[in-house]
C-alpha cells in the first residue's frame, strides 16, 4: 500500500566550485533526511552555474557517469539512505552532451538517468549549444511506496511529457529547474514566477498526480533565480512554497489523495487517444 512519504528539496545558489557546490547539496541533503525526507532533489546543474547565459558553450563542467558527480550521490544516498533525485548534471557521452538527471536509491545503486527532452534556445538561455536533445524517453522509477517520474525545467512547458510521466504510472513527478529572470528584460507576456508555477499546477490537476520543482536562487551575471520551490498535490494546491533565499523544503505526498482525486474526476477514464493524432503530427 502507498503510504504518505516526506519528500525534500534542495534550493541552492551555485557557485562556480564543483567541488564546493557538491559539499553545499551534501550539507542540504542532510538536513533534508534530518526531517524526516525519504525522497530528496536537487536542482538542475547543481555542479556549476548556470552557464547557458553565454552563447559561447564551455563544456568545463561536463563530466562522464559513471564519474565523480554520480559516485558523490550514490554515496550520500547510501548514507542517509535515501531516494536521491540528483537534480541534473552537464553529461558527457561520448562525442555527445547531455542535460541529465541521474537517480540513486537507498542502496547507494544508480536506478537510472533521465536526459532532458526539450532543449530550449533563446537569450540568456542558449542550451542548445551544450546540450542534444535526450535519447532516453521518459523515464518513471519505483522509489519505495511511490514511482517517480523525473522531467528538468524546460520540460515543465509541455504538457506532454507530464502525461507521458502520468501514464507510465507516476505518483509524482520532479521538476529539477534553473529558471529566474535577466535583468533589464521586461516581463511583457505577464509575471514569469506565476507562470511558472501555474502551468506545472495544471499539470498536477489534468494528470492527478503531485508535482514539485526545485529551483536554484541568486544572482548569476545578468541572471536573478526567484527559487520558489513548491509542493503541489493532484488537485493542485501548494502545499509548500519555498522563499528567494537558499533553504531546505520539506512536504509531504499523499497518495490516497490523488488516487481520490483520480477516481472522482475519471480524465483518465475518459481519454480519447484516437482523437489526439494531431499532437504526434509533424511541426506546422
Amino acid at each position: 500500500m502507498k503510504t504518505l512519504t516526506k519528500i525534500g528539496l534542495a534550493q541552492m545558489a551555485m557557485s562556480g566550485s564543483a567541488n564546493d557546490n557538491r559539499k553545499k547539496a551534501a550539507e542540504m541533503v542532510a538536513e533534508a533526511a534530518q526531517k524526516g525526507a525519504s525522497i530528496v532533489c536537487l536542482p538542475e546543474l547543481f555542479t556549476s552555474p548556470y552557464i547557458c547565459c553565454s552563447p559561447e558553450p564551455t563544456f568545463e563542467y561536463a563530466e562522464e557517469i559513471p564519474g565523480t558527480t554520480s559516485q558523490f550521490l550514490q554515496e550520500l544516498a547510501r548514507k542517509y539512505q535515501i531516494w536521491l533525485i540528483g537534480g541534473s548534471i552537464h553529461e558527457k557521452a561520448g562525442a555527445d552532451y547531455y542535460n541529465t538527471t541521474i537517480v540513486c536509491a537507498p542502496d547507494g545503486s544508480i536506478s537510472g538517468v533521465y536526459r532532458k527532452t526539450h532543449i530550449p534556445h533563446d537569450p540568456s538561455f542558449y542550451e542548445q549549444f551544450y546540450f542534444s536533445p535526450g535519447d532516453t524517453g521518459y523515464k518513471v522509477f519505483e522509489c519505495s511506496s511511490l514511482k517517480v517520474g523525473t522531467l528538468i525545467c524546460y520540460d515543465q512547458w509541455f504538457p506532454e511529457a507530464a502525461r507521458a510521466n502520468a501514464l507510465l504510472g507516476a505518483d509524482l513527478v520532479f521538476y529539477p529547474t534553473a529558471i529566474g529572470t535577466v535583468v533589464g528584460v521586461e516581463q511583457q507576456e505577464g509575471n514569469w514566477q506565476e507562470g511558472w508555477e501555474n502551468v506545472q499546477r495544471g499539470h498536477a490537476i489534468a494528470n492527478n498526480m503531485v508535482v514539485s520543482a526545485v529551483n536554484r536562487v541568486g544572482q548569476e551575471g545578468e541572471m536573478i533565480f526567484w527559487g520558489g520551490s513548491f509542493i503541489c498535490d493532484a488537485f493542485g494546491r501548494t502545499s509548500v512554497r519555498g522563499s528567494d533565499k537558499e533553504e531546505v523544503i520539506v512536504g509531504t505526498v499523499d497518495p490516497a489523495h490523488s488516487s481520490m482525486v483520480r477516481e472522482g474526476w475519471r480524465f483518465f477514464y475518459n481519454r480519447r487517444p484516437e482523437t489526439y493524432s494531431a499532437i504526434t503530427a509533424s511541426d506546422k
